[in-house]
């Protein structure tokens, strides 16, 4: 039975929001077309009339991931605690132990180099648009661009090391894992003012 284009395109949309809450779950080769779409509620049979191929799928599943990744950052633009209170949520126990998988960044980095070329450039262009996303609310909060510049670099690469190295140390040395958390967000306070008290 043919579907109308409005289903298909709903049916796709479908796809793409199961395969980027699957792929940070479990990572790309963890999951099976077949997984996705039962996830989505849907068959697999018109899978590669809309997709093509599984890369073609994660490059766009990248792109959902970063955009729900710089929402959630653009968010704080609103709040009185700001950056503070971003920081504390994405450095909380609650980010390392949700089940979905978090922050494209410290859920699929160890990953990615092992995937194509249109994978790995939607996850790079992800990582640059969050990256100045970063860059713009450190610029508000600290009132100046260059330590904005700097600090951003910083932050991100001590957010996103840190929760990657918490999950992957917590089932078998949680104190540890919590450590890592807590301690960076000690470190972040330290960047020259850029970055409000977390």
């Amino acid at each position: 039975m043919k579907v109308s284009k409005k289903q298909a395109a709903e049916n796709r949309a479908s796809i793409v929001d199961a395969a980027e809450r699957l792929f940070r779950e479990r990572g790309f080769e963890g999951v099976s077309i077949p997984e996705i779409t039962k996830a989505a509620g849907l068959t697999h049979g018109g899978f590669y009339k809309s997709f093509g191929s599984k890369n073609a799928l994660a490059a766009e599943a990248c792109e959902k991931s970063f955009d729900h990744a710089n929402n959630w950052l653009a968010s704080t633009k609103s709040s009185d605690n700001g950056l503070a209170e971003y920081f504390k949520n994405y450095l909380s126990v609650r980010h390392r132990d949700d089940s979905r998988g978090g922050c494209p960044m410290a859920a699929l980095a160890t990953d990615i180099h092992r995937q194509c070329d249109d994978v790995q450039k939607a996850f790079s262009l992800g990582v640059d648009s969050y990256l100045t996303n970063l860059e713009d609310s450190l610029s508000s909060a600290s009132g100046k661009s260059r330590p904005a510049q700097e600090g951003s670099m910083a932050a991100l690469t001590m957010i996103v090391g840190a929760m990657a190295l918490s999950r992957a140390t917590k089932r078998c040395n949680k104190p540890l894992s919590d450590k890592i958390l807590r301690q960076t967000r000690l470190n972040l306070e330290k960047l020259d003012g850029s970055i409000e008290r977390v």
